[in-house]
């Protein structure tokens, strides 16, 4: 394995930080945190306007044509930043499952708008009687030319913005993904609130109609698979955007602890700061290493849900104890608004409990292990 980037990649990524740091200012985040859309539309404009909504759109309908490495590029720069757009939402657990296994007349309905910033996404992947995405609780009975869905699925992002919401539903015949209208009759969205301002909901499907151009990929022939690796791309993404987070939290302490002089010295130079920063500096290289091998597996349509869960063990793990540590050795600082670093924590709690925290992802790794054996040594 080679985790080094292109000079394609590294261009992206530069170009995607430029583009959020000049935008994402303190100032613009003190004013959207009171905005009850939470989102950015001038950053998503710009975004768009490069080209970086595309990332995984096919270059037949305006896109770039890159994969799950280049949207976790994209996705660390959101971290960054802690930007307030529904990047994961939309281009994640929408846009490149459509992009990988939508029919040519979805693709091209949903991709061009969604790369021009002119449409929002969004995946229901948490299910409220079913902890396995790909063994959904939620159910679709066949109805004349179409379907007709019930059930529950929780913690939906940028539901209130979406056009379309995939979820994940059981049939006859196994289960499938299916593009729901939010705003169809028979769907209801209880809003809720995470630590870090973002909206989510309560998604609740009672008897709802959706047509047969809305199944992905026109058949569940292969349902749980897509599921599956929709769910894999997920928290991989979910690990990329808390190595962003975290990196910029331990950037902030290491520039912080330089400069606090305490007994005629900075607090750096104290052991005790030295040892716990250098602790930060090793669970950020696991995470990153966990990460991108994960992205690396899933770009190479290996099979990579063992490396996804452990990518998310290490960004809920590593990124609390980075994120805890940021704010102990910023003492009072840590928490005053008016500084940047509390918002850097409160997204590392949001991702870190985001599709499961550390401890459910390890239980499920185990049952994983004990169902099919060690793989890695076959």
């Amino acid at each position: 394995m080679d985790f080094n980037f292109s000079e394609e990649q590294t261009m992206l990524r530069d170009l995607a930080r430029e583009i959020l740091e000049q935008e994402v200012t303190q100032e613009f985040l003190r004013k959207l945190e009171k905005d009850p859309d939470w989102v950015g539309h001038e950053v998503w404009r710009k975004l768009a306007q490069a080209n970086l909504l595309g990332l995984a759109v096919p270059e037949e309908l305006g896109g770039m044509g890159f994969g799950i490495i280049e949207l976790c590029l994209l996705l660390q720069e959101v971290g960054r930043t802690v930007a307030p757009i529904p990047a994961y939402a939309t281009l994640v657990l929408a846009g490149l499952p459509i992009a990988e296994h939508g029919t040519p007349e979805q693709r091209q309905r949903w991709l061009e708008p969604m790369a021009a910033g002119k449409a929002f996404l969004s995946g229901a992947y948490v299910d409220a009687g079913s902890a396995d995405a790909a063994d959904p609780a939620t159910t679709a009975v066949t109805d004349g030319d179409g379907w007709r869905l019930h059930g529950v699925k929780c913690f939906v992002p940028a539901a209130h913005l979406a056009e379309r919401i995939l979820v994940p539903a059981a049939t006859s015949d196994g289960p499938g993904l299916f593009l729901v209208d939010p705003k169809a009759q028979g769907v209801e969205l209880t809003r809720q609130e995470m630590t870090n301002c973002e909206p989510v909901f309560e998604m609740r499907l009672t008897n709802v109609r959706v047509g047969i151009d809305d199944l992905l990929g026109g058949d569940v022939e292969s349902g749980a698979a897509r599921i599956s690796r929709a769910f894999d791309c997920a928290l991989t993404a979910l690990a990329a955007t808390q190595l962003g987070v975290s990196e910029k939290a331990l950037e902030i302490t290491v520039g912080y602890v330089s400069q606090r002089e305490q007994f005629g010295a900075p607090t750096g130079t104290l052991p005790a700061v030295q040892h716990r920063s250098a602790n930060m500096y090793i669970d950020l290289d696991a995470l990153r290493w966990t990460t991108w091998r994960a992205a690396w597996m899933i770009s190479d349509h290996q099979q990579a849900s063992r490396e996804a869960m452990v990518a998310k063990i290490w960004a809920g793990e590593a990124g609390n104890r980075i994120a805890v540590a940021s704010q102990h050795l910023h003492g009072g600082a840590g928490v005053d608004r008016d500084y940047p670093l509390h918002r850097y924590f409160l997204w590392s709690k949001y991702l870190e409990l985001t599709l499961g925290a550390a401890m459910p992802q390890l239980a499920r790794l185990g049952r994983d292990m004990a169902r099919t054996g060690p793989q890695e040594l076959r």
